[in-house]
């Protein structure tokens, strides 16, 4: 199983509009960050987009993301389900539609976002997605891999972090219930919200973050989801030995 980060970074990306601190004006390639997304290949071939960001398209170009066979929604804020009108560039490629996997509140909101996709009234011509949308109610499996939704706190927002194998992804988080971190156990590579040094009252700071790798205990742990405020080399340099700052473009190679 392979995982590319297609996105690393906060609802406004990085650089931010009209920003010229040292993060925003770094020559390093790692502190450029799209908005927060990932791409799962699986060993049997079957290609999973976790959100579809507002900078989707940029995002297949530049990392050569010519397959998506299923989408996963973790919430329905803007800068993970604006790019979804890409995937009918896939509909094209594959000559069928794309599921789409999320809990009810967040389909409702794709339903109502992009009421022209499902409006029948609105289904005149070409160039729409065509998308089966279902509700994410357990576990389920896409191809042979078994995908386990983590339910989590974004705020007072309940949404979806997931896991497959011994990986899980966890972006745009500040608690994680109790229930839930027993589906953490036994996980070997966990990426996790962390949005800034300061504490924020929807997103995991720096250290709130650290606290969470500590009681997962995973081999390795990538910080993801993550502002200007956090410049790329000087942050690494201060995290324990087993946490990294992930990027746009890190692929990681895993057992499935």
């Amino acid at each position: 199983m392979r995982i590319t980060f297609l996105g690393t970074g906060t609802s406004s990306g990085v650089p931010a509009i009209g920003c010229d601190c040292a993060t925003c004006r770094s020559n390093d390639p790692r502190d450029q960050r799209w908005r927060p997304s990932i791409y799962i290949e699986l060993v049997d071939g079957v290609a999973v987009l976790v959100d579809a960001a507002t900078d989707l398209r940029a995002q297949a170009l530049r990392f050569g993301i010519s397959r998506v066979d299923a989408v996963l929604f973790t919430h329905s804020h803007a800068d993970h389900v604006l790019g979804l009108d890409e995937v009918r560039r896939y509909n094209y490629l594959q000559g069928k539609p794309i599921p789409c996997y999320g809990d009810s509140r967040t389909l409702s909101d794709v339903r109502r976002m992009f009421a022209y996709v499902f409006d029948p009234a609105e289904q005149l011509g070409g160039g729409l997605p065509q998308l089966k949308l279902f509700t994410i109610g357990g576990p389920f499996c896409l191809g042979r891999a078994t995908f386990v939704p983590v339910p989590l706190l974004h705020g007072k927002r309940p949404i979806l972090g997931f896991r497959v194998g011994s990986f899980a992804y966890l972006t745009d988080c500040n608690a994680i219930p109790d229930t839930s971190w027993a589906l953490l156990e036994g996980v070997d590579v966990l990426v996790i919200d962390a949005l800034r040094l300061r504490p924020h009252p929807t997103h995991f700071s720096v250290d709130e973050a650290i606290a969470v790798v500590a009681q997962v205990r995973p081999s390795r742990a990538y910080f993801t989801h993550m502002s200007h405020d956090l410049p790329h080399e000087a942050t690494c340099m201060n995290l324990p030995g087993q946490i990294e700052l992930a990027y746009d473009g890190l692929s990681l190679d895993l057992p499935d």
